[in-house]
């Protein structure tokens, strides 16, 4: 009897998978998508449309089917990362006001750390000259201060025209110091915690530079140390005359 000899299979190729059709809506909505995740590791105009168009799988070409021209397909992927942006960055509702409020600002240096490329695309295109880049980045900024705004409001104070401009040059503050901030080495740069501080501190800072009647609130707010302080609203509060140093 002789023992039966058996030849190896050779293992087979796993299939190729199916190259599947989009419908046009759904392939843009690709495109941009994987521009926006690239936007992690590299500035705007780093972005290849030669590499976006290989990861989808299509041709070059076949892209600006779906943009007009890179410039355009550029400002999709602006304008979807900012989207991005304010999603992650939206106070919770859950939260009393300044709470919320500073857990935005804390979503907001995450974000900018996660992605710096990223936001610093987005804020230094918008200083490039570019029209269309900068409306993406004015409309993303006065979101962002809007909230500001709605939290005061949520607090029982209505904020001056003077005290509302203010606030839109705050969050410029806040945009700079936190990319300067990302741009420091570790080593020498000032802590998270300490980034978070000054960011919430300048804030009623800016606003006392308005004049408010209502600032002197604002300021006892949000620097208040205790969660009965940051919710309790003064019913009277003196505003300074920086003129002769009179109150009223």
């Amino acid at each position: 009897m002789t023992a039966s000899s058996t030849t190896p299979t050779a293992p087979t190729a796993p299939p190729t998978p199916k190259r599947v059709r989009l419908s046009p809506e759904a392939r843009r909505a690709q495109l941009i998508e994987l521009g926006v995740e690239m936007l992690a590791t590299r500035t705007l105009d780093e972005l290849s449309v030669e590499l976006i168009a290989a990861k989808a799988g299509i041709s070059r070409g076949l892209l600006f089917h779906y943009f007009a021209s890179k410039q355009d397909f550029h400002l999709e992927v602006a304008r979807a990362a900012a989207a991005e942006m304010i999603r992650r960055t939206e106070p919770d509702p859950t939260l009393p006001p300044v709470d919320a409020l500073r857990g935005a600002l804390d979503a907001f240096i995450s974000y900018v750390e996660e992605n710096p490329d990223n936001y610093t695309s987005l804020v230094r295109g918008a200083a490039s000259g570019d029209a269309d880049m900068r409306a993406i980045f004015d409309a993303t900024r006065s979101t962002m201060a809007q909230r500001i705004v709605d939290v005061v409001g949520e607090l029982g104070l209505q904020l001056s025209p003077r005290a509302d401009l203010a606030v839109h040059g705050w969050v410029a503050l806040a945009e700079e110091c936190v990319i300067r901030w990302i741009a420091t080495p570790a080593a020498t740069r000032i802590g998270r915690d300490q980034l978070l501080e000054l960011l919430t501190k300048t804030l009623p800072a800016v606003a006392l530079a308005a004049g408010d009647d209502e600032v002197g609130t604002l300021v006892a707010i949000l620097t208040a140390q205790t969660d009965d302080a940051a919710t309790t609203v003064p019913k009277t509060t003196k505003r300074a005359d920086n003129r002769d140093g009179r109150t009223s």
